[in-house]
């Protein structure tokens, strides 16, 4: 029998416990990690900032266009309840589930089936909004922040 050589990303790469390499390896590790993970958040909060900015001409070119917001509702997951929201705004997919208040607040508008839900309704929580909506979705599922804004400014949405 002869023995085969370590596949990377298997249990036995990198240097044994036992050995000082190993943990220098491990701490090595870490930190590329750490960097990876830093990096990633950075690219995200300058995203968000780009989406805001966005939004925030939206809101502008809206008052002025009279585009009249309307009230927002969340939707279950399935799709088949509509829940009260006390937002007011646009929805910026013909699907309804992402939107953007009158304060230039992003939201997902989705949330699971409920009764409580149906009873009192949802306050959906603002989120960091992306330069994408829906990015790494289905084909065809989704679109720039920039060409969403638009399509409401059209009449489209």
């Amino acid at each position: 029998m002869t023995s085969q050589p370590p596949v990377p990303g298997g249990p036995t790469d990198g240097p044994a416990p036992q050995d000082p390499q190993a943990a220098r390896w491990r701490a090595e590790r870490r930190e590329a990690a750490a960097a990876h993970a830093a990096a990633l958040a950075a690219r995200q909060h300058a995203e968000s900032t780009r989406a805001r900015a966005m939004i925030a001409e939206f809101l502008e070119a809206a008052r002025a266009r009279g585009v009249a917001p309307v009230a927002l509702h969340v939707r279950s997951y399935d799709g088949r309840s509509r829940y009260r929201t006390p937002l007011a705004g646009w929805y910026l997919r013909r699907d309804e589930t992402v939107g953007v208040d009158t304060a230039g607040e992003f939201y997902v508008l989705t949330a699971p089936s409920s009764l409580v839900s149906r009873l009192r309704g949802v306050h959906p929580t603002p989120q960091d909004p992306p330069l994408v909506i829906g990015a790494g979705g289905k084909d065809g599922e989704s679109i720039d922040m920039r060409d969403a804004l638009a399509r409401v400014l059209s009449g489209e949405v």
